[in-house]
């Protein structure tokens, strides 16, 4: 990947409580390119922000402290908002994944490529060295229904692989519904032309509903497995996983509500919030996300 590319791409994550994952992150970041990238780091008002900023200042990296939790989204909008002008793309990543060498430029590749990409996002690969499904199909009332009633029980039922594209499998390039938050490339036109994340998502279906924003508005969403990352969990909502359990179907019912809006689709709207309420409140008493 020629160096103007590299040079106009910033690196952007975002923390809260987050400092034991960002020496890795960083040094990830620093050894995955021969040019040495941009680094902004946006922190949520972290108890842990003294550590979060020595660490930032001895891997060369910039502090955004925005003094609020603002949300992974509102995180991320108020550090490209930060940017110069001559920044052009973005990776947007969780402080708890590690890339792999060349993984920014095979991005980037795909951007060059053709003009009506506005995100691409690489194989995300579990600690396992499983791979996770990190680019899928918009989720449907038919296939989120199937998905939310049988995934726990029944993994591979035919709504969840449809949702999850697992029958096109993980070593396939291709166009995608959305792809994972926790790790994607985005032209900096096609972001700032959706004015970024939605704010009103504090928490999960962010990026899906990115990518249902972007696909409306004509750009293409691309999956490559020429890039590839290490992504070892969700890490600091461990400790409050019954109020994320609740967070999650708040935010899927907020992306169903934007996706069917009409009006003759108020009774399928009302079905929705009361079946999510019902199954938050059972998974929350188990405190895991179905």
């Amino acid at each position: 990947m020629s160096s103007p590319l590299l040079e106009s791409t910033v690196v952007v994550t975002v923390t809260y409580n987050s400092s034991s994952h960002l020496p890795k992150f960083l040094d990830s970041v620093r050894t995955s390119e021969d040019l040495q990238l941009t680094v902004i780091v946006a922190d949520n008002h972290s108890s842990d922000l003294e550590a979060t900023t020595h660490i930032v200042r001895l891997q060369g990296a910039r502090l955004l402290a925005l003094g609020e939790n603002r949300g992974y989204g509102g995180a991320i909008n108020a550090a490209i908002l930060s940017l110069p002008p001559h920044v052009t793309s973005i990776l947007i990543s969780n402080p708890d994944v590690e890339l792999s060498h060349g993984a920014t430029s095979a991005l980037l590749a795909e951007l060059a490529a053709d003009p009506l990409v506005g995100s691409v996002g690489p194989r995300v690969l579990n600690s396992d060295g499983t791979t996770y499904p990190s680019g899928r199909e918009l989720p449907s009332l038919r296939t989120g229904v199937g998905h939310a009633l049988f995934a726990r029980i029944w993994p591979a039922n035919p709504w969840s692989r449809s949702y999850r594209a697992e029958r096109q499998g993980s070593d396939v390039r291709r166009a995608v519904g959305w792809l994972s938050g926790s790790c994607l490339l985005v032209r900096r036109t096609a972001f700032e032309e959706l004015n970024g994340f939605d704010e009103g998502f504090f928490m999960y279906f962010e990026d899906v509903d990115l990518g249902y924003r972007l696909g409306k508005a004509g750009w293409k969403n691309i999956y490559t497995p020429e890039a590839s990352v290490v992504h070892t969990g969700a890490h600091s909502t461990s400790t409050e996983s019954g109020k994320m359990v609740r967070a999650h179907h708040d935010s899927a019912y907020r992306y169903l509500e934007k996706k069917y809006s009409a009006p003759y689709l108020a009774p399928v709207r009302w079905a929705l919030r009361l079946s999510l309420a019902v199954r938050a409140r059972v998974l929350a008493r188990t405190g895991r996300l179905g």
